[in-house]
């Protein structure tokens, strides 16, 4: 058992849990990138929120946006600069982050999350609140419409969605935009057997927020405000951890916080199914669901069909990696699965970032880190630490009542790695890889080796 594990956590937020007019203003849903600037009295609802007074949904989008719009800015004449000397280094792209983040991201961190106390009063009305970190996913719509459609009370469904999507050439007013890529699609084999692929031009992504909120079916949940969204430019994008930092910042005090990915199927009452799956845990309410979900190809439109749930697998086996790129980072995975005939969850080690389901003041005690760009591997052996060592267990559901597209390299879909450099006339990973590398030292420096 956990020994660190204790109940005492004074997550109230210091208000009454009933009230709800910090979610009052919502988010408008279109247009990308520059929604959240129609949100009226931008200058108030940012200085309520920093300054503790009265923190709203709408103040944290606002103040994001300041980020991601500083950012935008900061990376153009980086990339002036690259274009005129024809180099750039990843200490430059690395410092101007910082710097941002220092300035629009730590005042909100040091408000709330320095304190140990949540932004927004943790509700007690089982709402369950999604965080869902999307990279150019034409899944996204179906990946919606499965977890409304088939949770058994969609009325307490919400959604913290980050679009980061190639919107093509004239955006937007004032924005010149770029063409977009595909991902490094196969063509064929060389004479040693091996894939050869090519990167193309391509239209402008699917906008699955687009696509849901439009449909007569779907509308009603961004109408509500159920739908909370920020975009950002695919060539800006950060990487998974930082994705889901934004979107952990747009949870609204509901009861339940689960992180997933965009390309998902989800089985009927999967609301419930979870919600019961964590009461059964010995730690309830410090637990934590997580797996790695079984894969599907076949898209159907985000329903995990079939009459009984596949037993689950347990997250229970690491190894050091031997890519040059990971630089030894312990990666996760799965050990032995369910038989089905097992009275609670079973305890495991670690947390898969693509799926998890806990109490929401997993927030208050295991906050995600603003200075976290361009990592994709060792976010899990982080998080998984920093659970156990704050006290909270993990638990491998039993069944499993979601599904995940898993997308290797030859799917050609597009990666975040494949366009950072993009932006600095350096296209391919290897930008990427020299930023990842870099910032992996402090994965390992908070993980202890």
């Amino acid at each position: 058992p956990n020994n660190n594990n204790n109940n005492n956590n004074n997550n109230n937020g210091g208000g009454d849990s009933d009230d709800l007019s910090h979610l009052k203003q919502h988010i408008p849903y279109m247009p990308p990138i520059t929604n959240v600037h129609r949100i009226p009295n931008p200058i108030q609802l940012k200085e309520e929120t920093i300054s503790g007074h009265h923190p709203t949904v709408a103040g944290v989008a606002l103040i994001l946006s300041d980020f991601l719009t500083e950012l935008h800015r900061s990376n153009q004449l980086l990339a002036i600069k690259a274009k005129a000397t024809g180099k750039i280094t990843r200490d430059e792209v690395h410092e101007a982050f910082v710097h941002l983040a220092s300035k629009y991201l730590l005042p909100l961190e040091a408000q709330y999350v320095y304190q140990k106390r949540p932004i927004f009063p943790i509700r007690k009305d089982d709402s369950i609140f999604i965080s869902l970190a999307s990279f150019r996913d034409h899944l996204l719509s179906d990946t919606l419409k499965g977890a409304f459609d088939q949770a058994k009370h969609p009325e307490k469904l919400f959604v913290g969605a980050i679009v980061q999507n190639c919107f093509g050439l004239n955006p937007y007013e004032g924005e010149e935009g770029v063409q977009c890529r595909t991902g490094a699609q196969v063509v064929g084999k060389d004479k040693n057997g091996r894939d050869k692929t090519k990167v193309s031009d391509a239209p402008p992504d699917r906008n699955g927020i687009e696509e849901f909120c439009n449909s007569p079916q779907h509308k009603q949940y961004c109408d509500n405000g159920q739908v909370r969204v920020l975009y950002l430019h695919e060539n800006e994008s950060l990487g998974p951890a930082m994705a889901r930092y934004y979107a952990s910042k747009l949870w609204g005090g509901e009861t339940y916080f689960a992180q997933t990915d965009s390309h998902l199927e989800f089985y009927k009452d999967w609301d419930e199914l979870y919600t019961n799956e964590l009461k059964a845990t010995k730690a309830y309410p410090k637990s934590v669901l997580s797996s790695y979900p079984p894969g599907f190809q076949t898209e159907n439109g985000g329903i995990l069909e079939g009459t009984t749930a596949t037993p689950g697998a347990r997250l229970c086996t690491c190894e050091f990696s031997s890519s040059d790129v990971e630089a030894k980072i312990i990666r996760i995975n799965t050990g032995t699965g369910y038989h089905g005939d097992e009275k609670r969850p079973t305890q495991i080690p670690f947390i898969a970032a693509g799926f998890f389901f806990a109490s929401a003041e997993f927030l208050v005690d295991v906050p995600f880190d603003p200075y976290m760009p361009w990592c994709f591997m060792g976010e899990e052996i982080m998080l998984s630490m920093r659970a156990w060592t704050n006290g909270w267990s993990i638990y491998a559901p039993r069944r499993n009542w979601i599904a995940h597209q898993y997308r290797p390299g030859r799917m050609g879909l597009p990666k975040f790695w494949g366009s950072v450099g993009r932006l600095f006339g350096k296209p391919g990973p290897g930008f990427s890889n020299q930023l990842q590398l870099k910032l992996i030292k402090r994965v390992k420096y908070l993980v202890g080796y």
